[in-house]
């Protein structure tokens, strides 16, 4: 059973950077698809960005495009978050997600959620 667990959220200045990781364990991440959504306070899940198994196709929200930066590790069989020129409307926690998938879509389409970490964007 494939295990996430997030880490790296903090509290930053508008402007500032963050680098999220995500820990995958019990199953090798090659051949899922894995990603990052977030929730704002009050508001829906959203998809962020995501990567196709093998690192193929890689996906991102029109609001992060050129701020978000999404990589797997596969020795380490970790998942990177790279957040940059942060706004606050960035605020939420952040969940990390995978599927047994090719497949890299921003919809809720993961079976696999991590336990989330929060971010605050703030002065």
């Amino acid at each position: 059973q494939l295990q996430l667990v997030e880490s790296g959220g903090g509290l930053v200045q508008p402007g500032g950077s963050l680098r999220l990781s995500c820990a995958a364990s019990g199953s090798r991440l090659d051949y899922f698809a894995v990603g990052w959504f977030r929730q704002a306070p009050g508001k829906e899940r959203e998809g962020v960005s995501c990567i196709s198994s093998l690192g193929g196709r890689i996906n991102y929200a029109d609001s992060v495009k050129g701020r978000l930066t999404i990589s797997i590790d596969n020795a380490k069989n970790t998942v990177y978050l790279q957040m940059n020129s942060l706004k606050p409307e960035d605020t939420g926690v952040y969940y990390c997600v995978a599927a047994h998938s090719p497949s890299c879509v921003l919809y809720n389409a993961y079976p696999y959620w991590g336990q989330g970490t929060q971010v605050t964007v703030s002065s």
